[in-house]
């Protein structure tokens, strides 16, 4: 199996503001089914409001929006046997949020 990052930036979602309980479930009902096939391993929408960015030294230096290089509206980690299967879910993901998404794989960590 291989994990894949479905991601899309901030400000993709554009559908009108009564539409958000409608977007919510389908999203929801789209976690649920990948949850349900052993799919899922974490996902959800990203704050976008401020960014703390820790330096080597540890000091950390807090940014509000949008001062961020790229904000990352919400994410899903799939693990899946193929890229294919990942561009399911991320068709899945994009019809239940309504904009598009990016799919990436993730390497792989031998020493774990």
């Amino acid at each position: 199996m291989t994990r894949y990052s479905i991601s899309f930036d901030d400000g993709a979602m554009t559908f009108p503001a009564q539409d958000l309980r409608t977007v919510a479930k389908a999203a929801h009902e789209v976690v649920q089914e990948a949850e349900d096939a052993g799919a899922w391993v974490l996902g959800g929408g990203v704050e976008s409001q401020r960014a703390s960015v820790v330096a080597t030294d540890g000091r950390v230096t807090d940014r509000p929006y949008p001062e961020t290089k790229a904000v990352l509206g919400g994410f899903a980690i799939v693990d899946v046997s193929s890229r294919e299967e990942a561009l399911e879910w991320a068709a899945k993901i994009a019809s239940a949020c309504r904009c598009a998404q990016e799919v990436r794989g993730l390497l792989p960590d031998p020493t774990v």
